[in-house]
């Protein structure tokens, strides 16, 4: 099964958000993670992603970032897609700003799990024409139907 479609939720997938920060992204993020995921604080999901962006950022290049963490109460891997009306900075190793992230929530005690969702879900966004469908999408529903219809 494709690993976007195990993760998101039309509720999880944001077209276009605003995003004027680092910060103020995160923030937003949580609020749409916690909002389509019970017993999930935003609170929480904002000081995790803050705490694992400190530790160096989880931008990729070429517009893109993976910010992801290992939240309590999270009792299975969640995702939340979310392209960007404006690029901003994020530290990518590549000095190009991010318009399309893709937030990776797991249990605490899933290390290796952690890992491994990591991994395909950097393949995919390493594909160029995959991240030009998302960033091509004109609303969260077309964009939900091509992250998890995606054929490689």
């Amino acid at each position: 099964m494709h690993v976007l479609s195990e993760l998101l939720t039309p509720g999880r997938t944001v077209c276009r958000a605003p995003g004027s920060s680092k910060k103020r992204l995160f923030e937003t993020l949580a609020s749409v993670v916690s909002e389509d995921s019970p017993g999930i604080t935003e609170a929480d999901i904002f000081a995790q992603l803050i705490a694992r962006e400190r530790l160096g950022s989880t931008g990729l290049g070429a517009g893109i970032a993976i910010p992801h963490c290992r939240i309590a109460n999270c009792s299975q891997p969640i995702g939340c897609l979310v392209t960007l009306e404006e690029p901003i900075d994020f530290d990518a190793p590549d000095d190009l700003p991010v318009d399309i992230l893709f937030v990776l929530l797991v249990p605490e005690e899933a290390h290796q799990t952690h890992l491994e969702i990591l991994a395909r879900i950097a393949r995919l966004f390493s594909q160029s024409s995959f991240c030009e469908a998302l960033r091509d999408a004109p609303d969260s529903r077309v964009l939900f139907q091509r992250a998890t219809e995606w054929q490689a």
